[in-house]
Parts: C-alpha cells; structure tokens; sequence
C-alpha cells in the first residue's frame, strides 16, 4: 500500500540528485547541504534522535557559515516566455490529480487511506513532469537542473517549514500549550463562545507570526485553546477548528519576516530594495482574511 514512505523516498531522490548534480559543478557546499537534506528523507527514520539532530546540526553550520552558494550568472535556461501562459497548463495536472485522486481513490486499496490527498499530490507532480516532456521534449536532465537552480536560489529557506514545524512539536510536547492555555484562561470570560474562538484564530495568527510558519503554532494553539475550549469544552467540529484553524495562522504568515522563505526570499530574488515590502503588501489582505476565519469557525464549527 502506497503511503508516505513513498513520498519521502521520491523527494530523497530528487535531493540526492541535486546533490550530485552540485558535485558535477565543483559546488561543495551545495552538494553537502542538498545530501543531507536527501539522507534525511530517504533514512531518517533509521538514523534515531541523536543522528538526525546531528544532521540538523550539520545542516545550520553549512547554511550559517555562507557554504550554499547561489546559481552562477548564466545557469538560466530558456525562460518559456513564448508560450506565454500556455507554460501553466500542465502545473493545473498537479491541483486535478490531488482533487480527483482524493475522491477517487479511497477504497481503491493502493493507497494508504489517511495519506490519500498527499500520494495523490505527488503523483500529480509526476503526471505534470511526464507531460511536458512530451510536449517541450527538453534535454532528459533539464528539470532536475532547473530544480537545482531553483532550489539553490532559495537556499536553506527551503527547508525552513519543516525545521519550525518540528520546532512546534517540540514546543507541544514540551507543554508551552499548556502554558499558554493557562494564560488564555485568565482573560477568555467563561462560556463565552466568541471570545474563545477570538482567541483561537488570533493566537494562530500571532504565533505563527513568532514561529514564521503556521504547522509550528497548530500543536501549540490546538492544545492550548482549540481542544481544551473549542472541541471538547463546547463541543466544536474538530474538522472545522482546525481546518479554519490553520487558515488563521497563515493569516499570520502572511505578516512576519520569520516566514522567510514566504516573504523574504522573493524580496531578494526580485532584488526589491525594502526586504519587508512583500509583508507590508499582504498586511491588507490578511487582517480581514483573519476576522472572516474567526467568524468563519464561530458560525460553522458549533451547529
């Protein structure tokens, strides 16, 4: 049955040759940073604590002291400018085969049915890749070699999301959740309902706004406020809080620096001259976005 060890392996693999292909390059740095990002997708489970925090650890000192170096003038290929938005055709592949597969597959028995939606997803990302093989016919190692150079522009912000989202389960099990649940109840007034919903969507939104990314605050803000009070204190759709839960926090993202690979990286690869410009530009947006999810988790969630 297909599952997430699945997934970790293709995406080891697509590391691991961006990895091999920054050797080829004499890009040392490079190399040793995308394969250990490989190693700890393809093996991570094997290497236990202390090896994969040492791998973490080898990983910040190559990123800290300055090893990844950005694409060399000249690495871009062909812009696909001509085609115009003809080139977005087949990045649609990827959304239809998440959506269909998601429907379409449970029961199938192939699939591990907690992991549909993301086995779907990365078949979609294989889907759209055969395709436009078949319709551009470029060079066999052209998308790994653009993959490369994408993903020595973003550097070791790519990594970003999963070191806080590891970041927030330490903090979860650590009983920050607790700590914070706690303070929350000394100015949520008892059996009010909106208020604690208020606080819910907020917090998300402002510790995400600390942590830089959404999937760090959720097991915080979840134990703190959203299971305690809204699931079982007022007996909220567990689906419906934290689905619209997470939409709260990346209301958040949408505001902090902290989300650098979000907000800064494309200041810096559109070379704007205010790094916080993409933040001040979304401000507007995510305020209002914030109040709708608040109200959008009070109306729906407690029917």
């Amino acid at each position: 049955m297909i599952g997430l060890p699945a997934l970790y392996t293709f995406a080891g693999l697509v590391f691991a040759a961006y990895a091999i292909l920054s050797l080829a390059r004499r890009r040392i740095g490079n190399a040793a940073f995308w394969g250990l990002v490989a190693a700890s997708f393809l093996a991570g489970d094997r290497f236990g604590d202390f090896g994969n925090g040492l791998l973490v650890l080898a990983l910040v000192v190559l990123a800290g002291t300055g090893a990844l170096k950005k694409p060399e003038p000249g690495d871009e290929a062909d812009d696909g400018s001509r085609l115009g938005n003809k080139l977005f055709l087949p990045a649609l592949i990827i959304p239809v085969t998440a959506l269909g597969g998601t429907f379409l597959l449970p029961g199938s028995g192939l699939i591990d049915p907690k992991q549909i939606t993301l086995v779907s997803l990365g078949l979609g990302v294989i889907l759209a890749l055969i395709a436009l093989y078949v319709w551009l016919r470029p060079p066999a190692l052209s998308a790994l070699e653009e993959g490369r150079r994408l993903i020595d522009a973003v550097g070791w912000a790519a990594v970003l999301p999963q070191m806080l989202a590891s970041l927030g389960a330490v903090f979860a099990v650590a009983g920050v959740g607790d700590l914070v649940g706690g303070a929350a109840g000394t100015f949520i007034p008892k059996g009010n309902l909106f208020a604690a919903v208020a606080a819910y969507g907020i917090g998300m939104a402002l510790f995400t706004m600390i942590m830089g990314n959404a999937f760090a605050a959720f097991p915080v803000m979840t134990a703190a406020i959203g299971l305690p009070l809204l699931i079982h204190g007022f007996g909220g759709n567990p689906a419906i809080v934290c689905a619209i839960g997470m939409l709260a926090g990346f209301c958040g993202t949408l505001m902090t620096p902290m989300a650098a690979n979000f907000n800064i990286v494309p200041a810096a690869l559109l070379e704007l001259k205010d790094r916080n410009a993409v933040v001040k530009a979304q401000v507007g947006t995510a305020l209002p976005l914030l109040a709708c999810n608040i109200l959008l988790i009070y109306w729906l969630a407690f029917r």
